[in-house]
């Protein structure tokens, strides 16, 4: 097993860090890293936001879900789904009156610019991650930072054409375990198909979520609000409040972007 695989097989999400600041050293080899990752064209249709200012990251905490750890975080970066920057440039190069000389219509952003810049940004963001990793820096993925889109913007001056499409917390790994406890995944079958999408029946729910099953059913006191492990997951996750902020945000976002005008 080589070094990479070993670090990615190892990694999981950290919650808690030193308080000691990242070197320059490191964060400068974060960002390249990131920086490197694969981008659809070479067009790197994403922008990487850092969060020093220390009451925004204490506001980040409660905007994203009310999570203290980020206001910890020693390193906190924001990876924007970007395609102004493409259009700034558009507008720069006169592309506008190009298109009205040709009689040709002048494409603005959509919904499909908007989940390929997402893409892009989402791997620079992993690269980000396994780059920190293998410098002893500890990270987690914060999701929440799509919810809340008028503060998120007012917040970071974003135009209608820049989405935050995750954030990334940052910091020293407390823990002196090298090989620290791992958050168990599916099993390969129930992920990994050949040639098509696959079902799966009652019989193979039961043995993919076998242990969190278990655990339910071994709860001294079951929740009132559910009868299985599924319907608690539902509430818990899928159905709860921040799922439905996270999905109100996220449509505001993208009717914005659609009708931005450039």
């Amino acid at each position: 097993m080589n070094e990479t695989i070993e670090i990615i097989n190892k990694r999981r999400s950290v919650r808690a860090w030193e308080k000691t600041p990242i070197t320059p050293d490191h964060l400068n080899t974060i960002i390249h890293a990131a920086m490197r990752a694969p981008t659809a064209g070479n067009q790197m249709l994403y922008s990487i936001l850092q969060v020093d200012d220390q009451q925004k990251k204490d506001k980040l905490a409660k905007t994203c879900d009310n999570q203290p750890m980020i206001a910890k975080a020693p390193l906190v970066l924001i990876f924007l789904a970007d395609m102004q920057r493409w259009y700034d440039f558009y507008g720069s190069s006169g592309v506008k009156e190009l298109c009205e000389k040709k009689n040709l219509t002048y494409r603005t952003p959509k919904e499909s610019d908007l989940l390929i810049a997402s893409c892009d940004a989402l791997i620079a963001a992993q690269n980000a991650v396994i780059a920190a990793e293998s410098l002893g820096i500890g990270s987690c993925y914060i999701g929440d930072i799509m919810e809340n889109i008028e503060i998120h913007r007012e917040m970071f001056n974003l135009p209608k054409w820049v989405f935050p499409i995750t954030m990334l917390c940052f910091g020293y790994t407390k823990s002196k375990n090298k090989n620290p406890k791992l958050t168990p995944r599916f099993d390969e079958k129930y992920i990994h198909f050949h040639d098509e999408y696959k079902h799966f029946k009652k019989e193979d729910f039961d043995e993919m979520f076998k242990i969190p099953i278990e655990e339910f059913n071994n709860m001294k006191k079951k929740p009132e609000d559910a009868e299985n492990f599924g319907q608690r997951f539902y509430l818990f996750k899928t159905g709860a409040d921040f799922s439905v902020e996270m999905e109100r945000s996220v449509k505001k976002a993208i009717k914005d972007w659609n009708e931005a005008k450039s």
